[in-house]
């Protein structure tokens, strides 16, 4: 009788095979640390042991070492399952701990950003593999390990890129990032939709045109000779009215110091206005109202979802700025400060500063746009990138300042096509080959300020829009980071891996004419951990 799998293990599975990932090298840990004590003690207590046994049993007890060992183990496992839960998901160079201690269990050697320093631990494991390691070969020192040879990769990648999930178009590139050798090529010059990878080209244009340091301000002023108090937005989606910010804007923050600044002019009753003059154009993206993106607006708050999320599909307030104001107001008179009905205005050059908050760094907002897919970020970012060099802050300007800095950094443009920065719009066009240029360019030692882009990519198996896949498939997972994309009839992966030899690849794979989202995504993440398992020479 075949007993069919529960669904709650269906469900619960992927998260068991990922908290046995990250205990399991923590158990091999103790259990080595552990054993030279055991074999002592085990030789020193045999001898009462089996005299003791012999006193209340005929035949002896034979204990041994592998027993005492498996027991110690045993007791290991206990005591690792406590170490992670107490040490949280992250450790102190900002790495997600799973991810780093199964990495380090398939026995990589890794980079600078996440290995050792001068007080790690020497019983700490391993450094993941990761680019920076790597990344060195770009500055001209010669790399330990061969690339893996064209040959052998068309050999593997072909049969894999044959796959009918993948619809009637694909195109893929790989790449070492280390040379910038392209090492496979299947259309690589060909354009298709590359939906959200899309967001890869976004995030290298910002942090080159406004610099990974860059922050956003949201703004109150007081126009002189009046008592009209203008909440004046400066294009960060990030802004939040919850009561934990966790380290965004605050909302909150941004009242309270309005009201004491207000108070000291004993205002305690004004009029209230918003500006949103910094964004021109349409604010409604050509897809129309749709869940995945609100109005793009210079002032929202928890990018106007209608919920608690944080990401993902929600309903959205229909206008983000009025919606913020509203709850700006609402933040002012719990404070004692009475406001009227917010309503649009423009504040003057004339006008005083009451109080003002600023984002996070472009770097951080780069990554969670990249985790999460954030489509939000992603049309504030192509509006950065317009103000950076000078252009309107539209759907328009965003889409030309994008194409002109990627110009300006000499990456491949032939045949692309940017008119959003999030990718949603079906007519953007990117090759396979400008995504894996992309990617080198992110690694190169020349461009530090391009490095979000490498660590804000989804971790196979762990984060953002991969959390939910490749738990049936370990050899590409915490292996494998890219950035997904998915349209109607359009699939795309976009990252990097590391192989089985410690080499650093950069690849690019678009799918065009599918039919089903499910296994097309499965036969790229297939396709994906080829490579993290592949020497292929």
């Amino acid at each position: 009788m075949v007993v069919p799998e529960l669904r709650a293990w269906r469900a619960a599975r992927p998260h068991v095979v990922r908290i046995k990932r990250t205990v399991q090298p923590h158990v091999t840990r103790v259990a080595q640390a552990v054993q030279p004590r055991v074999t002592r003690a085990a030789q020193s207590v045999r001898p009462h042991v089996v005299r003791a046994a012999q006193a209340v049993r005929p035949r002896p007890v034979k204990v041994t070492t592998p027993r005492l060992t498996a027991v110690a183990a045993t007791a290991g496992l206990a005591f690792a399952a406590g170490a992670v839960a107490f040490a949280g998901p992250w450790d102190s160079s900002g790495q997600r701990t799973a991810e780093r201690d199964w990495a380090a269990s398939r026995e990589g050697e890794g980079g600078a950003d996440h290995g050792r320093s001068s007080d790690t631990s020497p019983t700490a494991p391993k450094p993941a593999p990761s680019a920076a390691s790597v990344l060195t070969g770009l500055g001209g020192s010669t790399v330990s390990v061969p690339a893996p040879t064209q040959k052998a990769l068309t050999s593997t990648l072909d049969r894999l890129l044959g796959d009918p999930a993948l619809g009637g178009r694909r195109t893929a590139v790989v790449v070492d990032v280390a040379t910038g050798k392209r090492l496979y090529g299947k259309g690589a010059d060909d354009a298709q939709t590359p939906a959200s990878t899309t967001k890869i080209a976004t995030a290298v244009a910002a942090l080159s045109a406004a610099g990974a340091d860059h922050r956003i301000e949201t703004r109150a002023v007081l126009e002189p000779g009046t008592k009209e108090v203008v909440l004046v937005g400066g294009g960060d989606p990030t802004l939040t009215a919850r009561k934990e910010a966790a380290g965004w804007a605050s909302l909150r923050t941004l009242a309270d110091e309005t009201a004491t600044a207000l108070k000291a002019r004993h205002l305690n009753q004004v009029t209230l206005s918003y500006d949103t003059s910094l964004y021109t154009g349409p604010a409604l993206h050509p897809i129309g109202s749709n869940p995945n993106l609100a109005p793009v607006s210079a002032l929202m708050v928890d990018e106007a979802r209608t919920d608690d999320s944080a990401s993902g599909p929600v309903t959205r307030a229909a206008d983000p700025a009025a919606d913020a104001a509203v709850k700006f107001a609402g933040l002012l008179e719990a404070k004692g400060i009475k406001t009227t009905t917010p309503g649009p205005s423009r504040a003057t050059n004339r006008s005083q500063s009451l109080a003002s908050v600023s984002s996070p760094p472009l770097s951080a907002l780069i990554e969670r746009m990249l985790t999460n897919s954030d489509n939000d970020i992603a049309e504030a970012m192509a509006r950065q990138v317009a103000l950076a060099t000078g252009r309107a802050a539209d759907f328009d300007g965003g889409a030309a300042a994008i194409d002109a800095e990627l110009k300006k950094l000499g990456l491949p443009l032939s045949g692309a096509h940017f008119t959003d920065g999030s990718g949603l719009n079906r007519n953007d066009r990117l090759t396979a080959d400008l995504l894996t240029a992309l990617l080198v360019k992110a690694g190169d030692p020349a461009h530090p300020e391009l490095r979000p882009i490498l660590t804000g990519l989804p971790v196979a198996g762990f984060t953002g829009t991969l959390s939910d896949r490749y738990a049936d498939d370990a050899s590409g997972t915490g292996l494998v980071r890219a950035k997904t994309g998915t349209l109607t009839g359009v699939n795309t992966l976009a990252g990097t891996v590391v192989d089985a030899d410690g080499r650093l690849l950069a690849f690019a794979f678009l799918a065009s004419d599918t039919t089903d989202p499910s296994a097309a995504q499965s036969a790229l993440d297939r396709t994906a951990s080829a490579l993290a398992g592949c020497g292929c020479r």
